[in-house]
């Protein structure tokens, strides 16, 4: 739900990079208030467009809609495509170890490519490898069938030697992203392994003056720090709500290596709520790592609707093929395509 413009309070304006055609242009002063006084935003590299290396065309077009709803362990039932019908599907799938293993292997691709079309706009997590042709590669296969996906890839990230990357897929018929707003939140005193990356989309509805935006904070805690990262967590989550006066709908998702009751300060967030409870998000069916949060007050376009996809179900494969795919399962929600008080957006996006 956009807000009407009102003055911030933030102290400090921080900075953002912006890249295009895959080389860095410079830099301009971004919209980011500060985290606190010790997290901040600080220059990063914006994502590189894949249509920069890729001619790819058709006539997909469509939203889907999915089965279940926030309270019952059935929504881990899979989304069906239909035609747009004013919803709008954000997932998150941590690919595990996304990198030229994975994508030698055909069958795992195919999968992946299902999955993608799925939903219209997906958040990946852990993208590994030093190569620059990973996500034009999936992107190639998403497209085979016509559709018409991009994607924002961020920098390598990680005190590792294993650098991580995340990413956004999106289909462009159905959601577009604002260039200003791609960035990745810097933390000075190194309280986050692998640092959130961040964009601005809204939907493309049919009444774009009221269409839905927000964000998406897309997020990979590391295992051995959870507590301290999803504290950590909980001040992005409040900076992004007030990163731009016109807009605080704020869609934090990823693998948070946390259930629920172990949110942590992210459970202080005022009227904070998530889509996934009560089901698993692993393959191995152990854990609830996997989630989309976000404010009930202030995201009102949420429908409900979400789910779990089972891929050994969905696409008929068996338990030791779900694994080469990854060891997570992708996880979704569903808003509306339109602003909840309506109001008009403003802001440039492509």
């Amino acid at each position: 739900m956009a807000r009407r413009k009102k003055g911030l309070g933030a102290a400090f304006w921080l900075m953002a990079t912006i890249a295009s055609g895959g080389g860095l242009t410079g830099y301009l002063t971004g919209q980011f208030p500060q985290l606190s006084s010790w997290l901040t935003v600080s220059p990063s590299r914006e994502a590189e467009r894949s249509s920069e290396s890729s001619d790819l065309t058709g006539d997909f077009f469509g939203s889907r809609s999915g089965e279940g709803s926030d309270t019952s362990p059935a929504a881990s039932q899979a989304p069906v495509a239909v035609e747009s019908n004013g919803r709008l599907l954000i997932a998150s799938f941590n690919i595990q170890v996304l990198g030229q293993s994975k994508m030698r292997k055909p069958q795992v691709v195919q999968v992946l490519s299902q999955v993608i079309r799925q939903f219209d706009l997906v958040a990946i997590q852990e993208i590994r490898s030093k190569e620059e042709d990973v996500l034009p590669r999936l992107l190639a296969a998403v497209n085979a069938n016509g559709s018409r996906y991009d994607f924002l890839i961020g920098p390598r990230l990680g005190r590792s030697v294993s650098k991580e990357q995340y990413a956004f897929l999106f289909d462009t018929q159905r959601v577009e992203y604002e260039p200003g707003s791609v960035g990745t939140i810097s933390d000075p005193t190194d309280l986050l392994h692998r640092e959130p990356f961040v964009a601005r989309f809204r939907a493309k509805a049919t009444r774009p003056n009221e269409a839905f935006t927000f964000w998406l904070v897309n997020i990979h805690t590391d295992p051995d720090e959870v507590p301290q990262e999803l504290d950590a967590l909980s001040d992005v989550f409040r900076v992004m709500q007030q990163n731009r006066s016109d807009e605080d709908d704020v869609i934090l998702l990823g693998d948070l290596n946390a259930s629920p009751e172990k949110f942590g300060a992210l459970l202080q967030l005022p009227n904070i709520g998530w889509a996934i409870d009560g089901v698993t998000t692993n393959t191995r069916r152990t854990k609830t790592y996997d989630n989309l949060l976000f404010s009930r007050e202030k995201t009102q376009e949420y429908t409900g609707r979400w789910g779990v996809l089972d891929l050994e179900k969905t696409f008929g494969i068996s338990y030791e093929q779900a694994l080469e795919v990854s060891d997570h399962l992708p996880v979704w929600s569903e808003f509306s395509e339109l602003e909840f008080s309506g109001l008009e957006f403003s802001g440039t996006l492509q």
